[in-house]
Formats: C-alpha cells, sequence, structure tokens
C-alpha cells in the first residue's frame, strides 16, 4: 500500500487550469523524484498535495483523503514540506525557527544540528543574517522538526553555490540511508536525482507522461522531457 497516492490531479489558478492529470505514489521509505521543465505543475502539485491550494482527483496519505483537510491538517497528518524560495522566518532566530515547527519524534534540535552543524554554530542568530545556503538548511531543519513520514524538498539546491549544493545533496542522501522517511523532491539536476531516488515522475504541461524506477529513465526520455 502506497503511503501517498495521487490519481487523476487537476487544478487550477482562477479560470487558467494548470494541472490536468496529474498520477503518482510514493512508498514508505521510498525517495521519489518530481521532474519536469519549468512551468509543467510541478510546485502546483505540491501545492495541492499540501491543500495549499484547491484540486480534483484523488489524494491520499496513510490511508487517508486529504481532500477535506486543511493546510495545517496535512502537516499533524505526517507530510513536512520544505518549500521552494525557502521562507524562513526572518526576523526569529536559527532555535526559534526550528522550534517553531516542532512536534514531538525523533527530529529535534540536536537530531537537525547533527545534520546540518551550521545550524548549531548559528544558533542564537536571526535567520536574516545567514548565507543564502544556511537559509536553505534551515527551512529543511524546520520541515524535519515537524517529524514527518513524507518529507518534500521543492528546488532545496536552486540558486546555491557548488558545495552547498553538495552539503545539501549529502544530507539527503544521509536522510535516505538512515531513516524509514519517504522523500518526494523536485530538482533540476538529474545527475543529483540518479544517485539518491528510487523512482521518478515527470510532468510535462500539467500531464504526468513518464512514471517508473529511476533506473529504467532512459537518456531519450529525459532528453525529450528534460532537455533544453
Amino acid at each position: 500500500m502506497s503511503l501517498l497516492t495521487v490519481q487523476n490531479l487537476s487544478a487550477s489558478y482562477g479560470h487558467s487550469q494548470v494541472l490536468f492529470d496529474v498520477s503518482l505514489s510514493i512508498d514508505a521509505g521510498e525517495v521519489v523524484a518530481l521532474m519536469g521543465r519549468n512551468g509543467m505543475g510541478k510546485t502546483t502539485t505540491v501545492r495541492s498535495i499540501c491543500r495549499m491550494m484547491a484540486s480534483d482527483g484523488r489524494l491520499e496519505f496513510a490511508g487517508q483523503t486529504l481532500h477535506s483537510l486543511p493546510s495545517h491538517g496535512v502537516a499533524r497528518l505526517g507530510i513536512g514540506l520544505c518549500p521552494e524560495g525557502r521562507r524562513c522566518f526572518r526576523d526569529l532566530t536559527v532555535r526559534e525557527n526550528l522550534i517553531a515547527a516542532a512536534r514531538p519524534g525523533d527530529w529535534t534540535i540536536e537530531t537537525v544540528g547533527g545534520l546540518f552543524p551550521r545550524l548549531s554554530e548559528r544558533a542564537q542568530q536571526r535567520a536574516a543574517s545567514l548565507s543564502g545556503g544556511e537559509q536553505q538548511m534551515l527551512a529543511i531543519g524546520r520541515a524535519l522538526m515537524t517529524n514527518p513520514k513524507l518529507l518534500i524538498l521543492d528546488e532545496a539546491t536552486e540558486g546555491l553555490a557548488p558545495l552547498i549544493r553538495q552539503e545539501i545533496w549529502a544530507a539527503i542522501a544521509q536522510l535516505k540511508q538512515e531513516t524509514g522517511m519517504a522523500i518526494l523532491v523536485i530538482d533540476k539536476s538529474l545527475k543529483e536525482l540518479s544517485l539518491i531516488s528510487d523512482g521518478a515522475v515527470i510532468l510535462e504541461r500539467g500531464r504526468t507522461v513518464w512514471q517508473g524506477r529511476m533506473s529504467a529513465l532512459t537518456p531519450e526520455v529525459s532528453h525529450r522531457y528534460l532537455g533544453v
């Protein structure tokens, strides 16, 4: 039984339909890459899953439908989101940002600091004073503090320096190896995604056009749907 099941998902912004037929599934402990060119519906799919916008179709998580839940109810059910653009509480310290999202479980300020030592070093600094990479680490740490069953990472390495990108990819790999957490990751780097992902889903113009094991993703398919 899948942890997350999305079938025939459709969604609109006003009168403009963005998603037409998106389907994907994630099992417990599985890492799935959600891919596609810019503007193909990846973030809208995430917003629909997290009930940040209205949508139609089947949305189930841990055997429960998500359509009747508000976004905070989805979070309490066990979906942790690290949104595109980081969105830390800039006027709060690193520690306060983490505490604000805390729910009981294995992920604490100490364990998040073990994954990202820089956050421990800067615990009393305001989030606004952090570098872009450190803010991204904080955003991931804040999502982990909800102790989710499914972690969603929306462009977690976008716009970061190469060394910081490597640190974040290493942290994601560590999460996969050392926890039973399912992860849905959106990113443009096929190389890094192929190293950590079990499965892949590709969107094209608001529709799922390919899904399967990452090992089955051929150069022809990736060039057709992901190439420039």
